[in-house]
């Protein structure tokens, strides 16, 4: 046997390992949660939906925004510190 054959034989081995993987992987069962988010997100109780989800959704939307409000000051800072002349020494 030579080199190319045992290429060969090695790679249709790794082929039934990753085949193996993917079928038992797909064989398990999840709970399907997707009706009840579907509920919970179109339900009309006038929290915007970016919120809907509950505490996590809240912090992530206050992070985003207070960083946000950062960055842009930070950009207005930079963009005055370049306008001004520089000193002549």
């Amino acid at each position: 046997m030579g080199p190319r054959a045992t290429m060969w034989r090695n790679l249709l081995g790794l082929r039934q390992i990753s085949q193996r993987t993917i079928s038992t992987a797909s064989r398990r069962q999840f709970e399907n949660r997707v009706p009840e988010k579907q509920k919970l997100f179109q339900e009309d109780n006038g929290i915007p939906v970016y919120l809907k989800g509950g505490i996590m959704d809240a912090l992530l939307y206050r992070l985003t925004m207070g960083l946000t409000g950062l960055g842009t000051a930070y950009v207005v800072y930079e963009l005055l510190v370049a306008s001004m002349p520089k000193k002549q020494k």
